[in-house]
């Protein structure tokens, strides 16, 4: 006979969400200083890991002729460590609780203003984070040369989307989509309780933003500190930069908040099954 185990396997994988999201939720009502510095050093991991990701590129592309793309592929293997500093600092990631408040939003655990409450103060945290980053590289050498070329470069390419019309900006929403959907595919791996080891949980999110970064998917909180970094260096269209983040972060909501949050909250939902074979249901 079948039980639900069988038939809903990623059950565990709910209740641990579910889990988190009551930290977060009393986090962002009692302990808002707290929340927002954990929140602030997700933007700080990440904009540091994404600065060694274009320094080692760089690196490559100097080394020699042809290197660029094995550049490409080590900076974005070394930057995939940020989601794991992030995961095991226990710091808060906007990204990653999209995911978090639609599954708690589906359970009906939470509701939307205080799924808001924890997306908006959480973003602000990683805001802050990374320009705290962003100054310091102001102030610094580590971004001068070949690496400061290439995050130009990389952020002339992101504004590029805005002035390329309905075709621009529906390729920079489809790459936040894809982007979010690899990071919390790679959470629900890590919280469903299935892989019992840490040595895979971090390669799973390695893989996971190995594939947005060499893809060149959009991420807003990545966006949004590197826009910073070359803000601060050199200038940068202000109106750009705030419609690519917009579109990112609605693809980013889509790609963690639907496709894993809401599709996987559905199919794990156990409660139609039990309705049907209660008798007398």
């Amino acid at each position: 006979m079948l039980d639900n185990a069988s038939l809903f396997p990623g059950k565990h994988f709910i209740s641990t969400v579910l889990e988190a999201l009551e930290t977060k939720t009393a986090m962002s009502s009692a302990l808002v200083r707290q929340y927002l510095m954990r929140a602030a050093m997700a933007g700080v991991i990440i904009g540091l890991m994404y600065g060694v990701n274009f320094a080692v590129i760089a690196a490559f592309e100097e080394a020699g002729d042809g290197l660029y793309l094995v550049g490409k592929i080590v900076g974005a293997l070394f930057f995939g460590w940020a989601l794991v500093f992030i995961y095991y600092s226990k710091s808060e990631l906007l990204t990653s609780n999209m995911m978090i408040v639609s599954i708690g939003l589906y359970h009906r655990r939470t509701t939307v203003g205080k799924a808001l409450r924890i997306l908006g103060l959480c973003y602000v945290g990683n805001i802050v984070g990374g320009l705290l980053v962003a100054v310091l590289f102001r102030f610094s050498s580590l971004t001068s040369g070949a690496t400061g070329e290439l995050m130009t470069d990389a952020v002339d390419h992101k504004l590029g989307y805005l002035t390329e019309g309905v075709t621009g900006w529906t390729d920079l929403l489809i790459r936040a989509v894809l982007c979010n959907f690899m990071i919390n595919i790679a959470m629900l791996l890590v919280y469903n309780g299935i892989i019992k080891d840490d040595l895979t949980r971090c390669l799973v999110m390695v893989i996971s933003v190995f594939v947005f970064a060499f893809l060149g998917l959009e991420h807003s909180v990545a966006n949004t500190v590197l826009f910073f970094v070359v803000g601060l260096q050199d200038g940068i269209d202000v109106g750009l930069a705030a419609g690519n983040l917009g579109i990112a972060l609605l693809g980013n909501l889509l790609g963690g908040g639907l496709l894993i949050g809401l599709y996987y909250a559905y199919v794990n939902d156990d409660s139609r099954f039990v309705a049907r074979t209660t008798p007398g249901a």
